[in-house]
């Protein structure tokens, strides 16, 4: 940055690089709009007021100018999209800052996966920030194919794109003083720490907090939300694919207390960005609820800017980047042009920046334990209280087994006890109840591993989904009607080498490749999507399912969210931790 040049265009003694004239200007300072024009001198913004020399005028006649958004939350691999796919999808949508924590990629390939990211961040138009990954893996009970430790951590904060400490989900061990969450905690002081505390209250929420630990997006309720505010944590309202918290946290969001909330998506997958968009569609559904339009903006901007200390976005000011997106219409949120650091990246909706060459890194990631259906053999304990039986005939009994129950719209899930078929010692399916069959084989190391439980509310009445992606760890997570078609879609998994997959009558109905990683395609956005639309239609067709059901899958190997998880090595109760 030339700062004489600088100095000079903020003077008018030199003309200015580019000049948008005729602007409803945004001021997200303090919530009101000026009309003027603005100043750029390379990639700052030199000056608002009656500008006029520059090498380009752009008169934006009336329209809205506002500072780029902000994501203060999000794992890119939710998207399924390779880094500069991503880029291409987030960008026209005015989201010029990203601000991840890779922990997805990280339990999969380690430090190699969060390079893979960093490498490809420096060639693309916007600024993809990162928060060292704290959590990996996220417990000691599944098996993740890398692990992150302090000496890892404290590497990854000498990075200057590194700004922080990423969610904290291991809540329990903080709250219980395990030493290698404190001391991940320690390297990390003095740098934003980022929360994840689901239901804490009271004095484990004193605790969590206790320890520098500043924010949470795990909020689902709004007396929850409402004593984190209270007691000093930035409030991250989520609104993502399958997690849905906006409608019952936005009454949250006062004069009082706006200042300490922020929009993110956390995961958000590659169908919504297209045809949504990414923190742009949170801000619109914002506005739809109610919320001032520009005080959603300030949400989307200035907000997260100063939670995570960039004091030089997320408001259109005087040395401030020039990363800039003009609106025609402000409540719509209609998104025209897109500038990052004072250059033209985006208009009507299109990129207007060119890629380099993609090609596959970070390949042949799953591994697994040859399988037979025995392997999916769902056993308990002989019951005596039989009914039916005989010689000849199976012995059939009724006992009670634990069931995770799907809450529509979010992540956590109900631990339920319910009266199962046991045939021969085998647990049952039960479609009339849709309680149907899940399992999650270790993918990493080859090692066998295979948890098996029993979940309710996905409504198949044939066949399996199968999937790579599943938090954190990413092992293969599978629900079915029966063993076949689970083994079936397991199968295509491995040979897909990652990605989505639905099978019936053990034939491969649809899949979605996802070669690097296990979590991540290659292919443009749009036919990403054409094929995760192919696959969740294909899925849809197998009965009565909820709405996103891979994302839904990808969450039920994730033991530390409430109440009832599975994972390679079985379930997981948190209800008894």
């Amino acid at each position: 940055m030339n700062l004489a040049k600088l100095v000079s265009v903020a003077r008018e003694e030199t003309p200015a690089d580019l000049v948008l004239k005729n602007a409803g200007i945004i001021n997200t300072f303090i919530g009101e709009i000026e009309q003027g024009n603005v100043a750029i001198c390379g990639d700052r913004i030199a000056g608002i007021g009656n500008y006029e020399q520059a090498e380009e005028v752009i008169d934006l006649q009336g329209s809205y100018l506002a500072p780029g958004l902000i994501n203060g939350h999000t794992h890119v691999e939710s998207s399924m999209l390779h880094p500069a796919r991503y880029a291409q999808a987030i960008v026209p949508r005015g989201t010029l800052t990203v601000v991840t924590d890779l922990h997805e990629i990280a339990n999969v390939c380690g430090l190699e996966g969060i390079r893979f990211f960093m490498d490809w961040a420096q060639r693309l138009p916007l600024d993809m920030l990162f928060m060292a990954p704290s959590c990996v893996p996220a417990t000691t009970m599944e098996t993740s194919g890398a692990q992150i430790g302090v000496g890892e951590i404290r590497e990854l904060l000498r990075h200057p794109n590194v700004i922080g400490l990423g969610e904290m989900m291991n809540f329990p061990g903080v709250v219980q003083g395990n030493e290698e969450v404190l001391a991940k905690l320690a390297v990390a002081k003095g740098k934003i720490i980022d929360g994840h505390a689901p239901g804490l209250s009271g004095k484990e929420l004193n605790a969590y907090m206790a320890v520098g630990i500043l924010s949470d997006h795990e909020s689902t309720a709004l007396e929850e939300g409402r004593e984190k505010l209270r007691k000093g944590m930035w409030l991250m309202i989520r609104e993502g694919s399958s997690e849905k918290n906006l409608d019952v946290l936005l009454p949250l969001v006062s004069d009082k207390t706006y200042k300490r909330c922020f929009f993110v998506v956390d995961d958000r997958n590659c169908s919504d960005l297209l045809w949504e968009g990414d923190i742009d569609a949170v801000v619109r559904k914002a506005i739809g609820r109610g919320l001032e339009p520009v005080r959603a903006l300030q949400m989307a901007t200035v907000n997260p800017a100063e939670y995570f200390r960039l004091y030089d976005r997320g408001a259109i000011a005087p040395g401030y980047l020039a990363n800039l997106i003009t609106l025609t219409g402000l409540p719509s949120l209609e998104i025209d042009m897109v500038f990052y650091r004072g250059r033209l990246v985006a208009k009507d909706g299109k990129a207007m920046f060119s890629l380099p060459s993609i090609s596959l890194e970070l390949v042949d990631t799953v591994h697994i334990k040859p399988l037979s259906t025995g392997s999916l053999r769902l056993t308990t304990r002989p019951s005596p209280n039989k009914v039916g039986g005989g010689e000849g005939l199976p012995a059939t009994t009724i006992e009670t087994h634990p069931v995770i129950e799907i809450i529509p719209g979010q992540i956590i899930t109900k631990k339920r006890i319910e009266k199962v078929k046991v045939v021969n010692g085998e647990v049952m399916p039960d479609l009339d109840r849709d309680i149907l069959k899940l399992a999650v084989v270790e993918r990493h190391k080859a090692s066998g591993n295979v948890g098996l439980g029993l979940v309710k509310g996905f409504g198949l009445k044939r066949g399996a989904l199968a999937s790579s992606i599943a938090h954190d760890s990413h092992n293969i997570i599978a629900v079915g009607t029966n063993d076949f078609d689970i083994l079936r879609a397991i199968e295509e998994i491995e040979r897909l080498q990652g990605g989505l997959v639905v099978c019936a009558n053990q034939e491969i109905l649809a899949s979605l490749p996802l070669p690097i990683a296990g979590l991540l395609s290659p292919e443009p956005v749009e036919t990403v999507v054409a094929q995760f639309d192919v696959v969740e239609k294909a899925a849809a067709s197998l009965g009565n399912l909820p709405p996103t059901p891979f994302s839904i899958l990808s969450f039920l190997a994730l033991p530390v969210i409430p109440e009832l998880r599975l994972t390679d090595l079985g379930l997981v109760d948190l209800t008894s931790r």
